[in-house]
């Protein structure tokens, strides 16, 4: 897969079930306004957060959250990138285990064997992401050559139930900026 222009093409916008979701629109906005065709597709518990009907209206598109029954026609163009915001624990750990169990997991596996650059942006609470599981999946996803924004200098981490206090900051510009260096720079071999 090679794209010449950030910014062209087909962008999944995968989000996972986090409050934060709930902003989800703000990456659809600066995606589009930067020539991208995005699709939003969630994780069953994303959706909870999300609204659909919103989503779909503002990119055209159906918001998917389970797997198409086999024969079914795809309703959505093939990626050429990928943004995971905000990514749970649980997403982030089944991921970098091969896990397969949500649509969104599934791109992402295919994603990674297709070579489709993707950037993640994990979201829980500090204690959560304290747990030694996270950091040894963020650094096996890294070591794949995904960009994971991730740490107090993306985005501070409040306590359980606390995140609310920091939705303002979600770096929603930086993972789109993360995601045109990632696609400008050479290939990993």
């Amino acid at each position: 897969m090679s794209m010449v222009n950030p910014g062209s093409g087909v962008l999944y916008v995968l989000v996972c079930g986090s409050p934060i979701a709930r902003d989800v629109g703000v990456l659809v906005e600066l995606a589009q306004a930067e020539g991208w065709e995005v699709c939003v597709i969630t994780t069953p518990d994303g959706r909870k957060f999300v609204d659909a009907a919103a989503l779909q209206a503002q990119t055209g598109h159906a918001v998917r959250s389970y797997y198409k029954n086999p024969g079914d026609e795809d309703l959505l163009p093939p990626a050429d990138a990928m943004i995971v915001a905000p990514a749970t624990v649980n997403t982030v750990n089944k991921w970098a285990a091969g896990i397969t169990d949500t649509l969104v997991l599934g791109l992402l596996v295919e994603g990674y064997g297709f070579g489709t650059p993707t950037v993640v942006v994990p979201y829980t609470n500090r204690v959560m992401a304290m747990h030694p599981a996270l950091h040894d999946s963020i650094a096996k996803l890294r070591d794949w050559g995904v960009v994971v924004l991730h740490g107090d200098d993306v985005v501070v981490l409040g306590g359980p139930g606390q995140n609310d206090r920091f939705r303002s900051q979600f770096p929603w510009r930086r993972a789109l900026q993360a995601l045109h260096a990632r696609i400008q720079a050479p290939a990993r071999s």
